[in-house]
């Protein structure tokens, strides 16, 4: 750092005493082989430095290129599953109708057949009164008959008997 320090003041120096000039003598200057160094350095690096700046824009734009078929590829799966979800969507609409329809058909069935369950049962129940009305007139008929014999036999033997008893008087 002191060395710094030091050349710049004496550089500064040497400014304000005036003792920098220019030098215009090309020769003693070495202008020329100044103006030669930097000449071939320019050809030299020139076409280097060309080079690399031709592989990095190759680099750059085999990048840029490489991004964009990576956007087509998204793109086009974006519109692939956008698809793919109108698709779904439409098979879930139907399935819904197709469900409301099986739906409103399976009530209607069960309405209908318990109707018929309803008029099945309402026959058997009329068929079993009526069989069971026929089966308690004819018990009642088989009674009355029962009851009128037995009312015949008692009054056949009270005169019977009376019958006899009067023959047995005499």
């Amino acid at each position: 750092m002191d060395l710094l320090s030091q050349t710049l003041n004496s550089f500064s120096t040497q400014i304000s005493e005036g003792g920098v000039s220019l030098n215009t003598d090309i020769f003693e200057a070495n202008l020329v082989n100044l103006l030669i160094l930097g000449g071939a350095l320019f050809k030299l690096l020139g076409s280097a430095l060309s080079d690399s700046l031709s592989e990095r824009k190759e680099k750059i734009l085999g990048a840029i290129q490489e991004s964009e078929e990576r956007l087509q590829e998204a793109t086009e799966r974006l519109t692939e599953s956008e698809t793919q979800l109108a698709q779904a969507q439409m098979v879930i609409e139907t399935i819904g109708k197709d469900a409301t329809v099986t739906a409103q058909q399976v009530k209607s069935s069960i309405l209908t057949e318990g109707k018929a369950e309803i008029e099945r049962l309402t026959a058997a129940a009329k068929s079993q009164i009526g069989t069971i009305e026929a089966r308690v007139r004819k018990q009642i008929s088989d009674y009355v008959v029962t009851l009128a014999l037995k009312r015949i036999t008692t009054q056949l033997e009270g005169k019977l008997n009376s019958g006899l008893q009067q023959k047995n008087h005499r």
